[in-house]
């Protein structure tokens, strides 16, 4: 059966996620020069992302690089996670939530390890869409043609069928030349209204991939 379906980002689409600068506000509070928490962390921030290390070891790795006792590296932590997990952004989940049972809906996220779980308690996600695909569970980030390949064949829906939502241009262009059609996140009015006008189109009956569209 031919359906249509939409996979979403998740930090900048479904949650709102503007910078909060706790970054700098600990490099000050630990008399560190500009950058020196990206410099000392980047490779475990990479590890996180795509699953290859514990939450344990993070934090292990947090106390250890940047001289933290375990309630500094706890209050670390628990900074990067509120900015990480932002606000929900309402408007689009109650759309969202609205769509179930018209077409198969999905989650696609570069996310980092202890997502799910913070996601699952705070935001229910798990009972929005019919699959979560996160990076650090698949050991693969957008813009990788594998992550796209993993939601589709998660849902079980051909790849010119699925709108993807993002935020971030390159992860759009990435999932249009998966065969996917992308919508470029800017505002929830024209993210509903480009939602809409491809669930009005209905899925691609025959094997010909839609036109690509402008971001």
């Amino acid at each position: 059966m031919t359906v249509s379906c939409v996979i979403l980002d998740i930090g900048g689409v479904l949650e709102i996620t503007p910078e909060t600068g706790w970054v700098q506000r600990w490099e000050d509070r630990l008399g560190l020069p500009l950058g020196t928490v990206h410099e000392r962390m980047h490779d475990v921030w990479r590890a996180g992302g795509v699953g290859s290390i514990s939450e344990r070891d993070v934090h292990e790795q947090v106390s250890a690089r940047l001289g933290l006792d375990v309630p500094l590296a706890e209050a670390f932590m628990a900074d990067l996670w509120a900015e990480y997990l932002g606000t929900p952004n309402e408007e689009l989940i109650n759309y969202v939530r609205g769509l179930r049972g018209s077409c198969r809906l999905g989650i696609l996220s570069n996310s980092f390890v202890g997502a799910r779980e913070r996601e699952t308690a705070l935001y229910h996600f798990d009972e929005l869409v019919e699959q979560i695909v996160y990076s650090h569970e698949i050991g693969i980030e957008k813009p990788d043609s594998r992550a796209f390949e993993a939601a589709c064949g998660g849902l079980v829906v051909r790849p010119e069928n699925c709108l993807f939502i993002d935020d971030l241009a390159v992860n759009v262009e990435a999932a249009r030349a998966a065969g996917m059609q992308a919508h470029l996140f800017e505002d929830n009015t024209r993210t509903v209204a480009r939602i809409a006008a491809h669930l009005d189109a209905g899925p691609v009956a025959s094997g010909h991939l839609s036109p690509r569209e402008p971001l």
